[in-house]
């Protein structure tokens, strides 16, 4: 596993300092045990529990109470939601530590966990008010390439430069992935992603929910890989799989729990029915979607470029949701699409309304007709608009007219 420093571990330790409990979550293998591990070496000392230790996890459940009255000092807590009654526990304990002395009661549990607790409101209810949510993604790609992680700061100021990186876009997707085979083969990536989704689809689904038809998660999520990048009809989905419909969106919702899948929410305000108002949806990981979809990046781009477009798609997608969950710029990520599909592929819109728009092509040239969806969405939110971009896979950064720039796709890792 790479030794890579976690852009996120600032964000930890800020809220540490502010809130009792502390939940990081994200992805199994994204990474959540190293970085906390390390946290606890050295800025955040603390025990270290993990209830992928059965014996530990047996002891917690059998008496929450105990458990934690055990232990005295700062406690770490590794996959907590594996043992549900630990969390009114907790409540208990931060509540009576509050108490006693409000302020001394900050950064006592950081907890990890594989599952979204927000979707998951019978962990989360009892400590609402007293935990901040994080979420650690696998590998950014400017976290694996050593880039600084400041692209959604350019792209709020319109302050491109031009891009000396050498790393070519399908290295740079190969290392914009899970620690354990980043930068690695296909064959070994092969391998561990059928044990991944194994573990996910058949052990951890099984250990947060009962289904009925666990059996088609699998192709569940390999229909969802075949629509990457496209707007998301749970009606034709629970048609292609067999489900009713009102089944297959929980199913859907149970994937996106466990981090294998989201949705791009659209963007409108109040203008009327001309907006299309249904998510895109993408996967979490874009080798995990070749894997799915049973191609390789390089065989993809020179004989399925269609489909390497979605591919394409897919990772600016993550790298935009991994990039929000560290940095400072504080925004929605969102889609734009007309009814007459004038579209813009990402919205980044701030709590002020002041957005910002990426637009991504494969090619390495860009022409004035490529910006019809951004000039679009210009015309449409004005003032608030402050800079449209498309990624493409050139080297230069061209202005295309006011507050318009075709931008090199490195700039998301440099």
């Amino acid at each position: 596993m790479k030794n890579i420093a976690r852009k996120s571990s600032e964000n930890v330790l800020f809220a540490l300092k502010n809130n009792p409990v502390v939940f990081l979550n994200g992805p199994r293998q994204a990474g959540k045990s190293t970085l906390v591990q390390t946290l606890s070496r050295k800025e955040y000392q603390a025990d270290y529990v993990s209830f992928d230790n059965a014996t530990q996890m047996a002891a917690a459940a059998s008496s929450p109470e105990t458990f934690l009255a055990q232990r005295n000092g700062p406690l770490i807590i590794d996959e907590v939601q594996l043992v549900p009654d630990l969390f009114r526990a907790l409540k208990m304990v931060v509540d009576e530590l509050r108490l006693k002395n409000k302020k001394d009661s900050n950064g006592k549990f950081l907890l990890t966990g594989s599952a979204n607790i927000m979707a998951l409101p019978k962990l989360s209810d009892p400590l609402v008010g007293r935990m901040s949510v994080k979420t650690l993604y696998p590998f950014a790609a400017c976290e694996a390439l050593g880039g600084n992680g400041d692209f959604l700061t350019k792209l709020f100021s319109g302050n491109f430069t031009a891009i000396k990186d050498k790393t070519s876009l399908n290295d740079a997707i190969r290392a914009a992935t899970f620690p354990e085979i980043s930068g690695k083969e296909s064959r070994e990536r092969s391998e561990w992603f059928d044990g991944y989704l194994t573990t996910i689809l058949q052990r951890d689904v099984r250990m947060m929910t009962e289904l009925e038809k666990i059996g088609l998660l699998p192709t569940m999520l390999r229909i969802l890989a075949n629509r990457a990048g496209n707007l998301m009809n749970d009606a034709e989905i629970a048609r292609d799989i067999g489900l009713n419909p009102v089944t297959s969106k929980s199913y859907r919702a149970i994937l996106q729990a466990m981090f294998m899948c989201f949705d791009v929410q659209p963007w409108y305000r109040n203008i009327g029915k001309r907006l299309v108002k249904s998510p895109k949806g993408y996967l979490t990981d874009t080798l995990l979607l070749c894997h799915l979809l049973d191609w390789h990046l390089d065989d993809l781009l020179m004989r399925k470029p269609d489909l390497y477009g979605h591919v394409l798609e897919n990772f600016v997608a993550t790298e935009l949701l991994k990039l929000l969950s560290f940095s400072n710029v504080r925004a929605n990520l969102l889609h734009f699409r007309t009814s007459d599909n004038k579209e813009v592929d990402f919205v980044l819109e701030r709590p002020d309304g002041t957005l910002a728009a990426i637009e991504v092509k494969k090619s390495d040239r860009v022409n004035a007709s490529d910006f019809n969806g951004l000039k679009i969405l210009k015309e449409t939110t004005k003032t608030d608009f402050i800079c449209g971009i498309i990624l493409y896979s050139g080297k230069d950064v061209v202005p295309f007219g006011d507050k318009l720039y075709a931008v090199p796709i490195a700039a998301l890792w440099q």
